[in-house]
């Protein structure tokens, strides 16, 4: 289906841009010990060791855009992924109140399996094609090879390696000049001490474990009306291996198709709604 509206999938970008403050960090000594005796900027070095050395994450952004309606924007990126190209989670569309609705995804290997809902293919596909692709494929897994021209993008979003990178390397406006330390608090019943600092345009909070070692959990952007929360859990943890079954899948050809001038059937067959 060459004329498919590909969903604006949440960029590598994005979170980055939560982790502006550990970019320009040079991650040089290992000062480890008590985060009472370490500065805001020793923090941000352990933190970004760790977050560059991890070969493996669970990533949960969420975009809380106070922008109006947009169902083609991504909301909630829920993933747990690796150095390996290995992920499983789920990518939510629609910020502003839109909704635009959820896609399930597995890559294993060079293979990726997702799994949209009614409400996503509606959104994200273009014409009458979207609502036939949801009688047909019907919860069942689209699946085919990662590099496929229709699975490519969202395969990309698996890439660890890339994320690390870009952490690495930095975002082109540059890290903010200051951070600052705050007092210990609090991210889901694990003590962590606040780093923050500011740019131009955002403002950018690290929260970091107070123990050795010293973690990134969580990272808040503020710029303008956009609001974005990164949380960062199971450091090293593997990726769930589990892949779905042939019966629960179906190969991506049968995606490309549908014509995005289709015309759904009022009652049509699975096995005769794409041809």
């Amino acid at each position: 289906m060459s004329r498919h509206r590909k969903a604006a999938l949440l960029p590598v970008s994005a979170a980055v841009a939560c982790v502006t403050a550990l970019a320009g960090v040079p991650a040089l000594a290992d000062d480890g010990g008590d985060a009472s005796k370490l500065s805001a900027q020793q923090l941000a070095d352990d933190a970004k060791k760790e977050l560059l050395g991890a070969k493996s994450l669970h990533v949960l952004l969420k975009n809380n855009s106070a922008g109006p309606p947009d169902a083609q924007s991504p909301a909630v990126l829920d993933l747990a992924l690796d150095q390996d190209g290995n992920c499983a989670g789920s990518l939510t569309m629609g910020t502003g109140g839109a909704e635009g609705g959820t896609v399930e995804l597995i890559k294993r290997g060079g293979e990726l399996w997702m799994k949209p809902d009614t409400t996503f293919w509606k959104t994200q596909v273009t014409g009458g094609a979207g609502e036939l692709a949801a009688q047909y494929f019907n919860g069942r897994y689209v699946h085919g090879s990662a590099n496929d021209e229709l699975l490519k993008t969202f395969g990309d979003t698996c890439d660890l390696n890339a994320f690390q990178a870009q952490v690495d390397s930095g975002p082109s406006g540059g890290p903010p000049a200051k951070l600052t330390k705050g007092k210990e608090t609090k991210v889901d019943g694990t003590d962590v001490v606040p780093v923050s600092g500011r740019t131009d345009d955002s403002q950018v909070v690290l929260f970091i474990t107070a123990k050795d070692p010293h973690r990134l959990v969580r990272a808040t952007e503020k710029t303008g009306d956009l609001r974005t929360t990164m949380t960062l859990t199971d450091y090293n943890r593997p990726v769930p291996s589990a892949t779905p079954s042939k019966d629960e899948s179906v190969d991506v050809s049968k995606l490309q198709n549908l014509s995005p001038k289709a015309t759904p059937p009022q009652a049509a067959a699975p096995d005769r709604a794409v041809r």
